[in-house]
Formats: structure tokens, sequence, C-alpha cells
């Protein structure tokens, strides 16, 4: 068997997955247990994988301390389809709030307008997204207030949920689980699973049943909420492969000490990196301190001839995936869950020869 060494990932999603994880799946891909069939060839509606479905289901329950009011949806699409799914759900004509902190939320807004007005109660644009925004122009009576928790592309986070009267909604595709969670002040949430959660294929969404009832019932049941709560996310044929892993994951989160514990670790991961950013000018960070990520770290060097000498020699020492996005460029460190501290020690220890060599 050809091996390969593993570098150290930090793509902004797909994204790094435990090793654990990593291990238990492939030990199940050419047998599901002692069923004899892998875990990508039983049928969804068989037991062994419902038997996975159920376990992912729990684990996300115990994870965010949903009650029986609560439904777990997973769903195909991404977050990119949810993005419409929502306001042909819920706005329906109507108003919602919308808090534009980048590019996602952006796209949001956009989706949203095809079937109601998004009002845009705050945006970012002004300051190229470098700061969550502090105050809000909310219209009153809107049908939901939709906001993008954490901003891949910017580096920024929010740290607490906006204050709102109508009902929460978040897009929290890169952040998910990466801390504590009040469910009690949203109505749904929901998730690519490609950052913090899983591999790419799944949406998570969670969402309280009195919400989900509340949608309309005059568009097609493949993208009514209800549809999936009623089939129990069997609707379709779900992504089975990436619902197992996420499994996993879950599993892995809850030993990790859960939301408080991986939040303790997840600070203190970018608390070293931050520290280095912070120590010299050598290295400018776009986003504002009081709102800077912990999910997604993003710096630029004083030349661009100089970050692409940066992502180079980086990917030649073991560190893959720090390339900025195309839309602002310059370097991102994601640092979702799964990557462990040792890996920003490493880039740390990187990032001070490369000053040594180039400053």
């Amino acid at each position: 068997m050809v091996t390969t060494e593993r570098k150290v990932n930090f793509s902004a999603g797909p994204a790094v997955l435990p090793v654990e994880v990593l291990e238990e799946a492939r030990e199940n891909l050419l047998s599901l247990g002692n069923s004899g069939v892998g875990v990508m060839e039983h049928s969804h509606r068989g037991k062994e994988f419902v038997a996975v479905l159920a376990e992912a289901e729990s684990g996300c329950r115990e994870l965010l301390g949903l009650g029986d009011d609560w439904a777990v949806l997973f769903l195909s699409g991404g977050a990119s389809s949810q993005f419409f799914m929502v306001p042909m759900n819920f706005l329906a004509g109507g108003v919602a709030n919308y808090l534009d902190t980048g590019v996602w939320s952006s796209k949001a807004i956009k989706e949203a307008n095809a079937f109601g007005q998004a009002h845009v109660a705050a945006s970012g644009k002004a300051g190229k997204y470098a700061a969550i925004p502090t105050t809000a122009d909310y219209k009153p009576g809107a049908r939901y207030t939709h906001f993008t928790s954490n901003n891949t592309i910017y580096g920024t986070q929010w740290k607490s949920e906006p204050v709102v009267d109508s009902p929460l909604v978040c897009d929290a595709s890169s952040d998910m689980l990466s801390r504590p969670i009040d469910v009690s002040r949203y109505a749904l949430i929901y998730a690519g699973a490609q950052k913090n959660l899983g591999p790419a294929g799944v949406t998570l969404v969670v969402a309280r049943k009195d919400f989900i009832a509340s949608g309309a019932s005059n568009i097609p049941p493949m993208l009514q909420y209800r549809t999936h709560l009623e089939h129990e996310s069997c609707y379709n044929t779900p992504p089975c492969f990436a619902i197992y892993v996420m499994s996993l994951v879950f599993k892995w989160l809850k030993n990790q000490g859960g939301p408080v514990g991986i939040a303790r670790y997840n600070e203190k991961k970018a608390a070293v990196l931050y520290d280095c950013l912070d120590s010299s000018a050598f290295w400018t960070t776009p986003a504002e301190k009081a709102s800077r990520s912990l999910m997604n770290v993003v710096w630029r060097l004083p030349s661009e001839e100089l970050e692409a000498k940066f992502v180079s020699e980086a990917s030649k020492a073991g560190f893959s995936g720090l390339k900025g996005h195309r839309n602002v460029g310059g370097i991102r460190a994601s640092i979702y869950n799964a990557m462990p501290i040792e890996g920003v020690q490493g880039l740390v220890e990187f990032m001070k020869d490369f000053e040594r060599r180039n400053g």
C-alpha cells in the first residue's frame, strides 16, 4: 500500500477532518461493522443506515441541547441552496431583515429578493467587511432576521447573536459547533458540513418545528422543510456517506468536551496565530480586532510577490491551503475544530523564519 505524508491543511473548505474520524471511516468502507456491505453501499432505507442516521441526529441534539420541539435535518445542495430555500418558505412576499457582512450574506440577500423584500438592516460593505456592524436599522414586523455568523473570506465573526424581535435565522456554515450556541435565540440554523462538521455533500439544518410549520405549502415539496421533517431526511436519497462521517465528527466533538471544550481549544489556537501576527509590522490583519474570527485568520504581507512566495514555500514545508480567497487575495489560515494546535504552532514557526529571511 502506498502512503503519503499528510500536510497541515489550512483550507477554508472542504477542510481538515479529525484523523480519528478518517481512520474509523476507512475501516467501514468495505464493511459497515459486521454487515458485510460498505458504508457507501447500504440502502438509505435499510436498518444499517437508519441506525447511522439516528446516531447522527442524536449526536447533534446532544451537542446543541435540542428538545423535541426542534427538527434536525440532513439536506443536500449546500448552504447556497438555503439562500433561496429560507425565503421561499418564510418570506412569502413580505419583508425580512438581512445583515450584510460579506460575500455569502450578500448572495443570500440577492436570493431573498426574488421572494419578497430583503431589507439590509446593516452592512459592513463600505468598510470592506473588516468589522461586524454594531448598529442596525431593523424593519418592524419582519418575517425573520438573517445573519452569517462567521465570514470565511474576510476573517470576521459575530461574538454573540444580534438581538432582534423577529425569528432569527443563521448561516453558521463556518463556525457551527465551534462554540456554545443558545438555541433558544434562534428559529433556524443551517450549515454546510465541509468546514467543521464533515465532508462536502450534506447541509445540516436545525429548526424549531413551529417555525417549519409556518412555512409556505404552495411550493414544490422538495423545497419545503416540512417535507424533510415528515420523511426524516429521506424524502429523496440523502448523502449517506457524508451523514455517516458527520455522525463520527459528532462523537469526536463530544470527546473533546462538546462546544464548551472545543471553544476553549479554538480560542487557544487562534491566540497563537494572532499573537504572531500582532508582534510585527511585517504582517497586517485587515479584520478589526473586535471582529476577528477564531475560524478563519486572514492577513497580508508587504507585497503580492511576497505573498505568492509565502504560499509556495509554505506548501513545500508541508502547510497547505493558505492562499487567500480570490476576491481579496492575501493569506488565509482556516483553523477549524479539527485543526490541531501543533499545526498552528508549526505554521507560526515557519512564519517567523520567513520574516527573518524576507523582512
